[in-house]
């Protein structure tokens, strides 16, 4: 495991004070990127995204789909948190805060915005970071590939109808050809780059070329990674040190929502009997979410300085920490999935 992985946690710390920082220092900087917009899409957001998605997309092999036969329940625990409980236990715990228990400290269309940053990032189960969970618990790495091949595959068809059906539950306006081209620009296409890219490089007896390509695309996703959580935290950072109470209320429920997803999951990978190298990623990619799409959607939809912006900052902030506190959980527990799946 690089440098990177091993210190996520510090380097994301960095570039989340580098980014509040240099908000406050330079604030006109930030501003003047902010009015980088084509139909509603942040250009330098969008540009720093496709950097950190594209790399991981290459990785996507969809030929190994056909594997899924050795041990489907892995993948349809996977698939039953991250599309018919994880996006609906979300929008409900938006609903009961922001709507029931914070109601008297957020006024309606602040709540409303809240509630939308949090559905989006709900319907967006984890991609890029999937990978690094599964290599922190020792997870089957092919296995982990099968999971996120047809979480990608499926996203592409159920993200904006579940995220509209949520958004319009919670009676918030969703603006269809926004929703959807966001989808098209930050799953189809770079889905479809990483899978043509990858049917240049890969031969099914030589590997060299395509792991060559992705050793040297590794570091500009990173630098893409540190970048975009620099210009989210640096387009907020006033609004986070002018409102810190509002950051408290959005963390409280994604917290619930994370651990008790987490637990969800834990306990049915029990039940079933999974060994921990699928158990442990199975659990982690139900738990974590896609937020680089989650942030681009609520910045196309809502706009940069909007809550549902802020919501899904917060939960690139609340993220990272939790996601790695469940690592060490998962790893701490191996035995329990060992003696289960014997």
């Amino acid at each position: 495991m690089g440098v990177f992985e091993r210190y996520l946690s510090v380097w994301v710390g960095l570039a989340i004070i580098a980014g509040i920082l240099a908000g406050l220092a330079i604030p006109g900087a930030f501003a003047v990127i902010a009015s980088w917009e084509y139909a509603h899409v942040n250009i330098a957001v969008g540009l720093l995204i496709w950097l950190m998605i594209y790399p991981m997309m290459v990785q996507v092999d969809f030929g190994s789909i056909r594997d899924v036969g050795r041990n489907p329940r892995g993948l349809v625990l996977t698939l039953v948190i991250n599309w018919l409980i994880k996006p609906f236990t979300m929008a409900l715990l938006g609903w009961l805060f922001f709507r029931v228990i914070f109601v008297d400290w957020v006024d309606p269309q602040t709540a409303g915005e809240y509630i939308a940053g949090m559905i989006l990032l709900g319907v967006a189960p984890c991609t890029a970071m999937v990978f690094v969970w599964s290599q922190l618990t020792k997870g089957d790495a092919n296995y982990t590939l099968v999971q996120v091949s047809i979480n990608d595959v499926i996203m592409i068809f159920a993200f904006a109808p579940i995220a509209g059906l949520l958004l319009g539950i919670s009676d918030i306006h969703v603006p269809w050809d926004t929703l959807l081209l966001s989808v098209v620009l930050y799953v189809l296409v770079p889905l479809l780059a990483g899978v043509w890219t990858r049917h240049r490089l890969d031969r099914a007896d030589d590997h060299s070329r395509l792991n060559a390509f992705l050793a040297r695309m590794k570091p500009w996703s990173i630098l893409g990674l540190l970048a975009t959580v620099v210009l989210l935290f640096g387009f907020q950072a006033e609004t986070i040190l002018a409102r810190p109470l509002a950051i408290v209320l959005i963390a409280i429920p994604l917290l619930i929502q994370t651990y008790g997803i987490f637990a969800i999951t834990y306990v049915m990978a029990l039940k079933l009997q999974l060994p921990h190298n699928v158990a442990a990623p199975a659990c982690l990619i139900g738990t974590s979410n896609f937020f680089e799409l989650a942030v681009a959607v609520a910045i196309s939809l809502f706009g940069l300085h909007s809550g549902a912006a802020l919501a899904t900052v917060v939960g690139v902030l609340v993220e990272v920490p939790v996601m790695l506190s469940l690592v060490w959980f998962a790893n701490r527990t191996r035995d329990r999935f060992n003696k289960a799946a014997a």
